[in-house]
C-alpha cells in the first residue's frame, strides 16, 4: 500500500510559482516527482488564497484585537457607570421616618377609605 506523502507549502508555493511561469505540467511533475492533477489542486488553492497562512492570521488577529478593543471600552464604560452609581448612593440619605423590611418591604398605612 502507497504511503501518502505530505509537502510544505513553501514548497507547494514554488511548484505554482514554477507552473505560472510558464512550466509545464508534465516537466513539473516530471521533475518533482508528483503528479500532474496534484500541480492543478495546488494552482487552483493558491488562486483561492489556501496558501497564504501569514495573511489569514493577519486578518484573524486583527479581528481579535478589534473584538478586544470593544470589550475594552465596554469595561471602562461600565466600570464608570459603578463607580458613579456608588457615588450617588453614598450622597442619598434614607428616609427616617419610614422602617423598612428586606422581605415586606415599607410599612403601609390604611387610609380611611380602605377602613370602610
Amino acid at each position: 500500500m502507497a504511503t501518502q506523502r505530505r509537502y510544505s507549502i513553501e514548497f507547494k508555493r514554488q511548484v505554482v510559482q514554477e507552473y505560472q511561469a510558464g512550466e509545464t505540467l508534465h516537466g513539473l511533475a516530471k521533475r518533482h516527482d508528483i503528479s500532474r492533477n496534484l500541480v492543478r489542486i495546488w494552482a487552483a488553492k493558491a488562486e483561492a488564497g489556501e496558501f497564504d497562512d501569514d495573511l489569514a492570521s493577519a486578518s484573524i488577529l486583527q479581528e481579535y484585537e478589534a473584538r478586544i478593543g470593544a470589550l475594552e471600552r465596554l469595561v471602562g464604560k461600565l466600570a464608570l457607570e459603578n463607580e458613579f452609581l456608588k457615588g450617588a448612593s453614598r450622597h442619598v440619605r434614607p428616609p427616617t421616618s419610614a422602617t423598612t423590611s428586606v422581605i415586606a418591604g415599607p410599612v403601609v398605612s390604611r387610609s380611611p377609605k380602605d377602613a370602610d
